[in-house]
């Protein structure tokens, strides 16, 4: 059966283009177009019609795109939303504050006609509604073909009474020795935002470590992310410079476009690299780049923490650190995941040791951290 598709945008050239991108793919149909959200308003939470997926623009007369997104969210309408709007700085603050109002995803609109009828923003428009719509999955054997030996194994979670967390392995004890030198290391995509501002936000400033995150977006948006988190948080939060020696109390965000490593600094110190070169499996930043570049460091403890996204990035990179390091992995769960595609794919390769509830994950670090 195909997917049902609203298109909200009040060009009516933008309206035609995603129609024509939409319905050239078998699996999808535009059954509606709203030239604002007023009447894509009027459409959802008046007649109550349903959709699977909804391509939303953002700046729109009457009732904007992030208007709209506080009204579903007021009328507890659930919507899978997917943002399709252009490239300015102001632009990138309102994209950021839509993830955290619930929308999926985003996908750049073109400045130019050109480049909105080129393959890659079609092929964008149709990957993103493939995970939307939940046409797409991913397994660890496409990032790890080969069944990893004396890897433990997920335990299913089963009944509702118990609480909702798994431990895969026995809990690590706290280590509270005074050379202890602990990180957390954060990856997430897909819904990644929204997962974020309910997890940064609940560290504490007493964390005693730092913390790297690598969220895949383009240039132009982390900056906004970064500023976002940091007004909502009790750590200082920012995105990641070149050459900035890291400290404690304090989260780094991979810049867009670029790659972030961890590199020694001298005096026992360590600093970011943030290079311009090849994306690695279309990814920039990569997760996996930067977890191997904690192989070599001398931290004592690592907390891996792999939230919401699409695809398996981040597991061989944790693969890779779990060799020589002594880490922690916690993963999403399914239920809370907008995309269960990377924490299900590091679960299924056995790196993981505990899965819960996003509303948990804050507490998980905490805990493992030995902060109180």
């Amino acid at each position: 059966m195909q997917k049902k598709v609203l298109v909200v945008d009040d060009s009516a050239l933008m309206r035609r283009v995603l129609s024509d991108i939409i319905n050239l793919d078998s699996r999808f149909h535009v059954t509606k177009i709203a030239i604002n959200g007023l009447e894509a308003f009027n459409l959802l939470v008046q007649e109550r019609e349903v959709y699977d997926a909804i391509i939303l623009d953002i700046n729109m007369p009457k009732m904007s795109g992030l208007e709209l997104l506080e009204q579903l969210d007021k009328h507890k309408v659930k919507a899978t939303v997917i943002i399709v709007s252009t490239v300015a700085k102001e632009g990138a603050k309102e994209t950021i504050r839509a993830l955290e109002l619930g929308a999926f995803d985003f996908v750049t609109k073109p400045d130019s006609f050109f480049d909105v009828k080129s393959d890659n923003f079609k092929n964008k428009i149709i990957d993103c509604l493939a995970v939307a719509t939940k046409l797409y999955q991913e397994t660890a054997k496409d990032v790890l073909p080969q069944e990893q030996p004396n890897m433990p194994k997920i335990i299913p979670y089963e009944s509702k009474k118990k609480p909702n967390i798994q431990l895969v392995q026995a809990e690590r004890p706290v280590n509270k020795s005074l050379n202890t030198k602990k990180l957390v290391a954060i990856a997430c995509s897909t819904g990644g935002p929204k997962a974020l501002a309910q997890v940064v936000p609940l560290l504490t400033d007493n964390l005693g470590c730092s913390v790297l995150i690598v969220q895949h977006m383009p240039e132009g948006f982390t900056a906004s992310l970064a500023n976002r988190l940091n007004e909502m948080s009790k750590i200082q939060v920012s995105e990641a410079a070149d050459k900035e020696i890291i400290k404690n109390g304090a989260a780094y965000i991979a810049k867009g476009g670029k790659q972030m490593r961890l590199t020694p600094a001298g005096n026992g110190s360590w600093q970011l690299s943030v290079t311009e070169e090849p994306a690695r499996n279309g990814l920039r930043p990569c997760a996996d780049i930067m977890y191997e570049s904690l192989v070599d460091t001398d931290f004592t403890e690592i907390i891996c923490v792999v939230l919401t996204g699409m695809g398996g990035d981040g597991t061989k990179g944790i693969k890779k650190l779990k060799e020589k390091k002594n880490i922690y992995v916690i993963a999403q769960d399914e239920a809370t995941s907008t995309v269960y595609g990377m924490p299900k794919v590091v679960a299924e390769a056995g790196l993981v040791n505990e899965i819960v509830p996003l509303d948990q994950i804050s507490g998980a670090i905490l805990k493992n951290l030995g902060v109180r």
